[in-house]
Formats: structure tokens, sequence, C-alpha cells
């Protein structure tokens, strides 16, 4: 009891503004709590080693210790479908032949993929996979093979993605595959009757 006595008399002389709202001392010796403000428990700890010599002993955490902080930023993304108009001589000729056999003729800007370009103009092109060739949802049909020579050569990706789609011929592609140039100014594209969508589920035991 005696040595609580002391110990309590100098937390009084080290702290003298201190009331008893503010500081209370529990019967342990490793704990000591503050009402308003957390106080650093490895400070805190060695208060009975140091004897509470100076009112420096005993700090806010908010003055001892800095909290690490991190921004977080986010470019902002082109939502799927957007395509940028064509300025006036430099437009570029387009017809989709929808399921029904319709035509759409329009008018594109060079740079511009057929995936934007039909989901941009309401065409029924899925695009499951957002453009990333991984699946075969935007599978088209070049009608002109000429047309098709004109264009570069497939990556090994989407002849992957192509052996999946439904109805594959000698001049099909994936619209998200298609870059629109000046060469291909006339191209003509028929949309297939059907799309395969191939999803995990699609291969579960059932």
């Amino acid at each position: 009891m005696t040595l609580w006595r002391e110990f309590g008399l100098q937390l009084r002389r080290a702290l003298p503004k201190a009331t008893a709202g503010d500081m209370c001392l529990a019967q342990s010796r490793r704990y000591v709590s503050h009402s308003a403000t957390p106080w650093r428990t490895g400070e805190v700890a060695n208060t009975h080693r140091w004897g509470l010599g100076t009112h420096k002993g005993l700090r806010p955490s908010s003055q001892g210790r800095k909290t690490a902080q991190r921004c977080f930023s986010a470019s902002a993304q082109a939502a799927h479908g957007h395509i940028t108009p064509p300025k006036p001589g430099e437009e570029i000729n387009v017809t989709f032949i929808d399921k029904d056999g319709a035509e759409v003729k329009l008018q594109v800007a060079e740079g511009d993929n057929l995936l934007d370009v039909a989901q941009a103009n309401d065409l029924e092109m899925e695009g499951a996979c957002g453009g990333s060739c991984a699946c075969s949802t935007c599978h088209i049909i070049i009608d002109e093979p000429d047309m098709f020579d004109k264009m570069e050569e497939p990556s090994d990706d989407e002849n992957d993605m192509l052996d999946l789609a439904f109805g594959l011929t000698e001049t099909s592609r994936l619209g998200c595959q298609v870059i629109m140039s000046k060469d291909l100014d006339g191209l003509v594209v028929r949309l297939p009757t059907m799309t395969r969508n191939l999803q995990a589920s699609d291969f579960e035991q059932k």
C-alpha cells in the first residue's frame, strides 16, 4: 500500500492540472486510461520504472504517433461502346447486316473497333468479356473475302475464341479485334443468327 500511495503522489505532481474526470487509476499497475485521449501503452507500462519524473512521460497517441495515410486515385474509364464521331471528310463507311437481314449503314472514325460501333448504335452484339478477346459473343462474318484479306491477321487468342463461335466461317472475326481504317472503307459485316457464351457453370458436373 505504501508503494501505491507514493505512485499516486508522483502522478499528481507530474500532472497537476489533471482532474478526476480526465484520469482514472486502475487497480492494475499495467494500465492507465484517459477519458478523452488514448495513451500510448508502451509509455504507460514503463511509468513504474521511470517514476513519472516529468510530464513528458505520458503523451497522447495523437502527439506521439503519426498515422500513415495513403491517397487513392482512379483515372476515368471510357464507357464500353464509346466511339469518337468522325471528322468531316474522314468518315469511313461500314454496313451491318443484322440477324433479320436488315442493313444498317454507318459512318465511323478511324481507330474504332466494330464492337464499340455496334453497341453505340444499339445493334445486337453482346461483347460479354468487354472487348478483351476472352469470349466469342462479338463474332461477326465479313461479307466480302477481298475486304477480309485487307485486315490484319487474327492473333492466336482471337483464333482460340473463334473456335468457340457459333456458325464459324472462313471470314469470321471478332468485332472487338477489327479496327477500322481507310482501307476498310465500305466494309460489310453480318451478325450471326446466334452467339455462344461459355461460362464456368457450363463446365460444372451435373
